[in-house]
């Protein structure tokens, strides 16, 4: 029965992680800290968990997991730990943000040159975890480097940044608009990774604040995230309105997809909108937040409903 349980959990559940942390990041920009701290305790666990599963399934299977890792959903794993890394930085735990760094960045070398040997087109959302797992890097490494007085961090974020912005060109290239209407959930991260890449651009642009070599990128990088900002949130109404004319009732774990974007916009807006002075951005982000908050809920009950079920179906075919 382990075993078979075992088999339920692909790589892409990292997923979870992603969208419970980013969640958590967000409560934590609006002062919510005790939530903060909640989501970010349980991303924590998920992530432990998954970690333990997934070694399970590299020894029981390392064929199957190996054909897995070799398509974009596998990217959650890095993305979902760095985002993790970046709560725990927030948090001024920066040593754990250092080593979930390394961690994120191992997986994103080990992964990365696979998947883009199996790469198929057209492209599908899960498709631009290329450019979110990179750019959750670009955020992690930009959001230690004040703190730890690294320069070498804030230049190796810069350098993600664009290598994510590449990324995000050659996805979209190729991206099936059809996935609109018959997406099941990751279809959101078309509009979540310029988020987060909005994100990485204001986070750098305060991370070459500090050092003397970097100063005079602020600006450029500060209008950057806010034009990136802009070209997120054009996707916002299209992405909202084909949930209602196509609606996809039903648990898939590609929803935790949906709850990612739907939380990202609400972080991005809280630093674009400090970095930029605009109350506007808050203000929505203080909104949206919320609707980030609901909406993983949501999926939570609905994952916790579909685990149970599986389980007594396990359970009966012993």
């Amino acid at each position: 029965m382990a075993g078979r349980i075992v088999h339920l959990v692909p790589p892409a559940s990292g997923g979870v992680v992603l969208g419970t942390g980013i969640v958590s990041i967000g409560w934590s920009l609006d002062g919510h800290e005790l939530l903060s701290h909640l989501f970010l305790g349980l991303a924590g666990a998920v992530w432990i968990g998954l970690a333990i599963l997934l070694s399970a399934r590299v020894v029981r299977d390392r064929a199957r997991v190996l054909g897995e890792a070799s398509r974009p959903p596998a990217l959650t794993a890095v993305a979902g730990t760095a985002v993790l890394g970046t709560g725990c930085s927030l948090l001024g735990w920066d040593r754990t943000g250092i080593v979930l760094l390394a961690v994120a960045f191992c997986l994103w070398l080990l992964l990365v040159p696979n998947i883009l040997r199996h790469w198929t087109t057209p492209t599908v959302g899960a498709s631009f975890m290329l450019d979110v797992s990179t750019q959750s890097l670009a955020v992690l490494a930009a959001t230690l480097s004040p703190p730890e007085r690294a320069e070498w961090l804030a230049v190796a974020a810069l350098v993600l940044l664009l290598l994510g912005l590449a990324a995000y060109l050659f996805v979209l290239s190729h991206f099936d608009f059809h996935q609109l209407v018959t997406g099941r959930g990751d279809h959101w991260v078309a509009g979540g990774a310029l988020a987060i890449a909005a994100l990485a651009c204001g986070k750098v642009a305060v991370a070459t604040t500090g050092f003397t070599s970097l100063h005079g990128l602020d600006g450029t990088l500060s209008l950057g995230a806010l034009i990136l900002w802009t070209l997120a949130i054009a996707w916002l109404p299209f992405l909202a309105i084909f949930e209602i004319v196509a609606p996809r009732p039903g648990y898939d774990l590609r929803r935790w997809s949906t709850v990612f974007p739907v939380g990202m916009y609400a972080v991005s807006s809280f630093v674009v909108g400090d970095l930029r002075g605009s109350d506007a951005l808050i203000d929505f982000a203080r909104i949206w937040i919320w609707v980030a908050a609901v909406l993983w809920a949501a999926v939570f009950v609905a994952m916790l409903r579909r685990g149970a079920a599986l389980f007594a179906e396990v359970g009966a075919n012993r």
